[in-house]
């Protein structure tokens, strides 16, 4: 299957998480955040913490789900305000709660104080969906984005995200590779994992990419919102542009080829 540009602006708006998780963003951008999501119909707003109440009743009825990010952009923070931070974001209402993986320790060989972070937040997290930023950029090479991918998923990611956002790479196919290989190495039975391209990702081309990669590598009736998002902050203007039947005037990121 051939998708137009069309067809991967429709797929895009309907995987993408809104994002406003700026320095010096407020309350009133995440209220204005909420209402051009539930106007556009994207799948989540993904908004600091300290807005998941105001967000979550914004969005009531819309079906446009609220997620925050914990133990954000550092990955660094104690497991005990990890902890506290998810357990009050469930109470104000959140229905996704992205953690950073504490990648440094990861990096050094501390897997214990990784698991420790990823089991306190899925505990806290209840039902709520849990996912995993790896932070790709700085883990580099392939075998470690694997290797952080699979530890993500063994303590509980309903989906593994590529970046925070906030360091000099963000997502990249070579990533999205990796991360979407493991899970499309999963065995049959397995409880179904997600996959999250965060951050510059512009426009319809850009998206196009992450798709045409899923869509090889786990089918090309894999991607849904329980599966596969975006977070991007900019790209909702490129989408509507084309649906509009308009011309994309955001060009390709260099990071997405």
């Amino acid at each position: 299957m051939t998708r137009t540009d069309a067809d991967v602006a429709a797929l895009a708006l309907a995987t993408l998480d809104l994002t406003d998780l700026g320095d010096d963003t407020s309350l009133e951008n995440a209220l204005a955040l909420a209402h051009r999501a539930a106007e556009h119909g994207t799948a989540a707003v993904c908004v600091w913490p300290r807005y998941v109440a105001a967000s979550a009743e914004a969005l009531a009825g819309t079906g446009v789900k609220v997620a925050t990010v914990v133990n954000f952009p550092s990955g660094e923070e104690a497991v005990a305000l990890v902890v506290a931070t998810t357990t009050r974001a469930i109470a104000d209402g959140a229905d996704e709660i992205d953690v950073v993986l504490p990648y440094r320790a990861f990096l050094a060989a501390d897997v214990a104080a990784a698991e420790s972070v990823l089991d306190g937040v899925r505990e806290a997290a209840g039902d709520a969906v849990v996912k995993v930023i790896v932070e790709s950029g700085e883990l580099q090479a392939t075998p470690v984005i694997e290797a952080a991918a699979r530890l993500a998923i063994d303590h509980g990611a309903q989906f593994v995200k590529t970046s925070t956002g906030k360091s000099p790479v963000s997502a990249t196919p070579e990533a999205a590779e990796a991360i979407l290989g493991v899970i499309a190495a999963l065995p049959a039975g397995s409880a179904r994992v997600g996959f999250k391209a965060s951050g510059g990702i512009r426009s319809v081309a850009d998206a196009r990419v992450y798709v045409e990669i899923a869509d090889r590598l786990l089918g090309e009736d894999w991607i849904s919102a329980d599966t596969f998002r975006f977070g991007a902050s900019s790209l909702l203007d490129d989408v509507l542009r084309v649906l509009d039947g308009r011309a994309s005037e955001a060009p390709a990121s260099p990071t997405a080829y």
